[in-house]
């Protein structure tokens, strides 16, 4: 198993995760349910962890792809660019997270407040890591680039008119 290997397989981690682990937060909020919310932070980390990874990765997939013939350098480009954005978002949710987990178990007061900003952050990440998503997708899935109707619809079309 090489690094594009590895890039390839977590990479949906962090997008699943910063969705999934709202949705249960969201409703570890409105059950009022500690154990919901620290089930969430744990969601968090282990999404901030595999955008570590996905991110270190990398630049291994990108030696591997630049290479297949199709593949432009201008569709790797940006993808590598925000990218960045989508680390330090889920880096910040991580690390909020690690707060929110130990001011839960702490039984502070701060816990819902907390709870909903760290809500805040993985909503934001969310957005930043499935744009990332979509422009890593694009580097290999050519149907993402294509703005044109495909032929066969155009026909099928057509034929209905």
């Amino acid at each position: 198993m090489n690094q594009t290997h590895i890039h390839l397989l977590i990479t949906h981690l962090p997008i699943f995760g910063s969705i999934l682990g709202a949705l249960v937060l969201t409703h570890g909020l409105w059950a009022k349910s500690d154990q919901t919310k620290i089930a969430a932070y744990n969601i968090f980390i282990i999404s901030s962890i595999g955008a570590g990874i996905a991110y270190f990765t990398g630049e291994g997939a990108e030696e591997t792809v630049e290479n297949i013939p199709g593949v432009v350098e201008a569709t790797i480009k940006p993808h590598e660019e925000f990218a960045m954005f989508a680390l330090i978002s889920l880096i910040i949710l991580g690390l909020a997270s690690i707060l929110g987990l130990f001011m839960t178990l702490r039984k502070s007061p701060m816990t819902k407040v907390i709870a909903i900003v760290i809500l805040i952050i993985s909503t934001i990440s969310f957005g930043l890591v499935a744009r990332t998503g979509y422009l890593g997708g694009k580097i290999r899935h050519t149907e993402l680039n294509s703005t044109s109707v495909p032929q066969e619809q155009n026909t099928e079309q057509e034929e209905n008119d």
